[in-house]
C-alpha cells in the first residue's frame, strides 16, 4: 500500500495514500464530527460538519472527500474550524424540532451528541422555521418526522443502495424536504421497507411504527393468551441496547426479560426456522427430481419478497412459497399449538420480535392466517422489544440466563445461522444434502457461503449431483443476481436472497449505530459471529434432526411437503406496480 506523509493538529503521520482527510484523522485517533457521512454509503460533504483547515488552502475544506496528499499539513480543531461547526449547528437546529426529551433517538442521536460535544446553548442565535407536510404515517412499519431532518440525505443513499430509490430531496432551498415523488405518501410507492433508512438516519426523522403499547394491552387483557416468539438474529443484538458489545449473545437474558413482562409463553423462532428448512429442503428436492422451476429461490426475507413482486414479478415461480420462520411459528402457535392445549385460537394474541420493519408488513399480507386468524398479529423490532424492557424498569444486565419454553423451545444450530447471510442456505444444503445422498452427511459447514460478502457463488457435489448455488444480501446485489438468471446466464440450483447487506442481523429493526462506530467495527461480521458461534456449540445442527420437528410432523402435518402443511405453512405471492 502507497503511503503518503501528513501533519495532523502539528503531529506527523504515515497514512494511506488514496485516503480521505476523514479517514486519516481518525486512524490517529481523531473523531472529526460528521453528519452526512456513512461508510460506504453516503459520502458527499453535504452537511458541512467535518470543515478542517488544510495549509495553503483558500477556504475550509470538507474531511469526508477531500483527498491527502504528501506534506499535507491539517488543522482539525483552530477557532476558525471550531466557529463554522458551531454556527453550523446553529443553524440546523434552528430549523429543528427540540423534543429531545420524547424524542425515540435522545441519547442516541448524533446531532444532540454534537451539540452537546461543542456546548451547543439553548437559546437561539439564528431565527428559523419547522418545514411544512412533515409527516408521513401512511405505512404500517415506518414513520418520517421531516421537523426532525437535517437533509444529511443518509436515508436517499441507503434507498439507492438497496437499488429502490423511492425518497429523494424534493423542492429546494429553505423547502427542501426528504419524501416520495410528487409527495406521494410512502405506502404508494414500491417501498420494500426494508427499514435501512431508519438505522442510517443519525436524528429522530425516521423511527419504526411503534406498536409497544398493542402488546402491553394485550398483556393486561386477562381474556388473552399472549404469546411471544424470537427471531435469531435479535440475541445477537439486543445486549447493545444496555451496553453490551456489539455481537454479546444475550438470548438468556432475553428469555428471562420477556417472561418478566408478562407473557405467557415464550417461544423461539428457531422452531419455525427448523420447520422453514423441512418444507424449503423438501420443495428444493421435488423441484430437482420432477423438473421444477430452477434456481429455487429463499422467501424468508420479506423485504426481499416485495422487492421481487414489484420489480421482477416474471420470476415469482422461483420463490419457494414456503411462509417465512416468522409466520410459520405463528401458524402453528394458533393450530398445533393451540389443537394439544386446548385453546381457542381467537383468544391468542401472537407476537413476534424480529430484526426487521419488514415484518410489520408481513404479518398483514394475505395467506398468512392457517387458522382462519393472522398468523402473527403484532410484530416488534428488537429496538422496540428494548423499549419495552427499559419502561418496565427491568435492569438486564443483571437478569439470570433462561430457557425458552419446550414447546417450542427446542431448535438446531441450522435454525440460529438463519440470522447471517448465507445462513439460511447453508442450513438448506444440510438437510437436502442428507435426504438427497440418503444418509447423515459428516461434513454441515458449508464455509463458502458464510461471510458478509454482498455475492457469493459456490458448488457442492451431493449425490452425484453439481449443486449450483448462490447468495446475495443486499438488494443491489440481489439484482445483480437476478438479472443474470432472467437474462439465462446463470445456471444456478439454489438461490438465497436476504434483503439487508449482511442478513438480518444488520435488519432495520436492530439497535441503531453510529456513523463513526460502523467506520470502525463490522457489525454485520460481529452480530453474524455471535451466531456461527451458537450454532457451533448446539447438540442438534442439522433441522431434521430436531424432536419437537418430528413431533410437530407426527402429531400435525403428517410429513414436509403434505396437503396439511402446505394449508399451513405455505403461501402465494402478488404480482405489484413500481
Amino acid at each position: 500500500m502507497d503511503m503518503v506523509n501528513i501533519k495532523i493538529n502539528g503531529v506527523s503521520y504515515e497514512v494511506p495514500k488514496d485516503s480521505t482527510v476523514l479517514e486519516a484523522a481518525r486512524t490517529a485517533g481523531i473523531d472529526i464530527p460528521t453528519l452526512c457521512f456513512l461508510k460506504d454509503i453516503n459520502q458527499i460533504g453535504a452537511c458541512r460538519m467535518c470543515m478542517v483547515e488544510v495549509k495553503g488552502a483558500r477556504s475550509l475544506v470538507a474531511a469526508c472527500v477531500y483527498p491527502v496528499n504528501d506534506g499535507m499539513e491539517v488543522f482539525t480543531n483552530s477557532p476558525k474550524v471550531q466557529q463554522s461547526r458551531r454556527m453550523t449547528l446553529e443553524l440546523l437546529l434552528s430549523v429543528h424540532e427540540r423534543k429531545c426529551l420524547t424524542c425515540d433517538r435522545s441519547g442516541n442521536c448524533e446531532l444532540q451528541k454534537l451539540c452537546n460535544d461543542m456546548g451547543i446553548e439553548e437559546e437561539e442565535r439564528f431565527a428559523g422555521a419547522l418545514p411544512n407536510n412533515v409527516t408521513d404515517v401512511s405505512t404500517p412499519y415506518l414513520e418520517r418526522n421531516n421537523a426532525k431532518c437535517v437533509l444529511c440525505r443518509r436515508c436517499v443513499a441507503a434507498c439507492q443502495n438497496q437499488h429502490v430509490s423511492v425518497i429523494g430531496a424534493n423542492n429546494r432551498g429553505f423547502d427542501t424536504q426528504i419524501g416520495c415523488a410528487f409527495e406521494a405518501p410512502l405506502a404508494d410507492v414500491s417501498c420494500v421497507a426494508c427499514g435501512q433508512c431508519i438505522v442510517s438516519c443519525p436524528t429522530g426523522a425516521l423511527r419504526e411504527k411503534d406498536n409497544t403499547q398493542d402488546v402491553i394491552d394485550a398483556i393486561n387483557d386477562p381474556e388473552k393468551i399472549v404469546i411471544v416468539q424470537t427471531a435469531p438474529a435479535v440475541r445477537a443484538a439486543l445486549g447493545e441496547e444496555f451496553g453490551m458489545p456489539i455481537g454479546t449473545n444475550v438470548e438468556g437474558k432475553m428469555a428471562a426479560a420477556l417472561r418478566r413482562l408478562g407473557f405467557d409463553k415464550v417461544f423461539d423462532t428457531d422452531f419455525g426456522a427448523d420447520m422453514t428448512i423441512m418444507e424449503e429442503a423438501h420443495e428444493f428436492v421435488d423441484r430437482v427430481k420432477n423438473g421444477g422451476t430452477l434456481p429455487m429461490i429463499t422467501s424468508c426475507s420479506p423485504g426481499w419478497v416485495k422487492f421481487c413482486e414489484h420489480y421482477y414479478p416474471d420470476l415469482l415461480d422461483n420463490l419457494s412459497s414456503c411462509k417465512s420462520p416468522q409466520n410459520m411459528t405463528g401458524a402453528l402457535i394458533k393450530t398445533w399449538y393451540a389443537q394439544k392445549e386446548g385453546i381457542d385460537p381467537s383468544k391468542i394474541v401472537s407476537v413476534s420480535v424480529m430484526p426487521c420493519t419488514a415484518k410489520k408488513f408481513e404479518i398483514k399480507r394475505e395467506d398468512e392466517a392457517a387458522a382462519g386468524l393472522p398468523d402473527v398479529d403484532i410484530s416488534l423490532t428488537t429496538r422496540e422489544l428494548a423499549k419495552m424492557i427499559k419502561k418496565a424498569q427491568l435492569n438486564f444486565n443483571r437478569l439470570p440466563d433462561e430457557k425458552f419454553d419446550d414447546a417450542m423451545g427446542v431448535s438446531t444450530g441450522a435454525a440460529v445461522i438463519f440470522g447471517a447471510t448465507g445462513g439460511v442456505m447453508e442450513a438448506a444444503l444440510r438437510t437436502a444434502a442428507d435426504v438427497l445422498e440418503g444418509k447423515s452427511v459428516e461434513s454441515i459447514d458449508y464455509e463458502e457461503v458464510r461471510g458478509t460478502e454482498g455475492i457469493k457463488e459456490a458448488v457442492y457435489k451431493v449425490a452425484g449431483m453439481d449443486v449450483k448455488v448462490a447468495v446475495a444480501s443486499g438488494l443491489s446485489n440481489a439484482n445483480k443476481i437476478l438479472e443474470k438468471i432472467r437474462a439465462g446466464e446463470a445456471d444456478y440450483h439454489f438461490v438465497e436472497i436476504m434483503c439487508c447487506p449482511g442478513g438480518c442481523v444488520n435488519g432495520g429493526g436492530q439497535p441503531i449505530v453510529s456513523a463513526t462506530e460502523r467506520s470502525f467495527t463490522d457489525v454485520k461480521a460481529q452480530r453474524a459471529k455471535a451466531l456461527y458461534d451458537q450454532d457451533k456449540a448446539m447438540p442438534l445442527r442439522k433441522s431434521h434432526e430436531s424432536p419437537v420437528v418430528k413431533k410437530c410432523y407426527e402429531e400435525f402435518l403428517g410429513e414436509p411437503g403434505s396437503h396439511k402443511a402446505h394449508e399451513v405453512l405455505h403461501t402465494t405471492y402478488v404480482k405489484r406496480g413500481y
